[in-house]
């Protein structure tokens, strides 16, 4: 038995062996330089990758931020990954956020082959708002993606403001005065369809701040046409993976999110 706990080690310490890489630029819209880190590997094998994308309500964090548990988690895994910043509301409201996101996903496209990176096995994954911004990213047809894993994302405007009962501050920065036409539009539950990146949803049930049900209805309208999707409900959980980090029982998300991404990235 010891013999093999000394195994095991030895492979997680060659797994979450790799090279950080700090500070990158992705693109400058309009003047405003956005920049990416990046933890890969560094045994020199081409792997299917993850970019995240933080949450913060669509005007604030950056890519460092609200996260922290994602870097370790898939470190720990071997899955390469890169985490992005964007611009924020009220100076940059939709869609620049999303476009940005889709300005990401073309650079690590194009530098694939220097990251040792497969670019047709890269997956968006995002939270909170982030969560709503890859959404719209992977299933609004402006670049293919192979697959999408939202964490508590608003999928349905529309749902979410009769479920507040309000129209949040945060959102009104990011998307001002819409009408129905508008929150469609912005919405990812709009453009789901057959054929579309499979989805894993993770989500707490204790969630106050953007309840369950959005997962659950993004999912089902997922299915209605064809499209794979996932869920993961974790009962008692609250809005936010670093709040997770303080109870054991919330970390069944890590086996379960490192899986899904292993089996659709082909690192089994």
């Amino acid at each position: 038995m010891k013999t093999g706990l000394i195994a095991i080690g030895i492979l997680a310490a060659a797994l979450a062996s790799g090279k950080d890489f700090k500070d990158i630029e992705f693109a400058r819209p309009g003047g405003t330089s956005l920049t990416l880190d990046a933890w890969i590997p560094d045994d020199g094998r081409t792997r299917g990758a993850v970019i995240l994308v933080h949450g913060g309500g669509w005007e604030a964090g950056d890519k460092r931020t609200y996260i922290g548990p994602w870097f370790t988690t898939l470190t720990e895994a071997g899955v390469p990954w890169f985490t992005i910043n964007y611009r924020v509301a009220p100076k940059d409201p939709h869609p620049a956020a999303v476009e940005d996101i889709e300005a990401a996903v073309r650079w690590v496209r194009s530098h694939a082959k220097e990251y040792h990176v497969d670019p047709a096995k890269l997956v968006l994954m995002g939270e909170s708002a982030g969560g709503h911004l890859v959404g719209l990213a992977a299933l609004r047809g402006k670049v293919k993606v192979a697959g999408l894993v939202s964490f508590y994302g608003i999928h349905d405007l529309s749902l979410w403001k009769k479920q507040r009962a309000e129209w949040p501050r945060n959102i009104a920065l990011y998307l001002p005065d819409p009408d129905e036409a508008r929150l469609r539009e912005a919405s990812p539950i709009t453009y789901v369809k057959r054929g579309q990146a499979p989805m894993l949803l993770v989500h707490g049930k204790a969630d106050t701040g953007v309840p369950w049900q959005q997962s659950e209805v993004f999912c089902e309208a997922a299915k209605k046409v064809g499209a794979r999707c996932e869920m993961q409900l974790i009962e008692a959980a609250p809005h936010g993976v670093e709040e997770w980090e303080k109870e054991a029982r919330f970390h069944v998300w890590k086996p379960t999110t490192v899986a899904w991404l292993n089996t659709l990235l082909g690192h089994n």
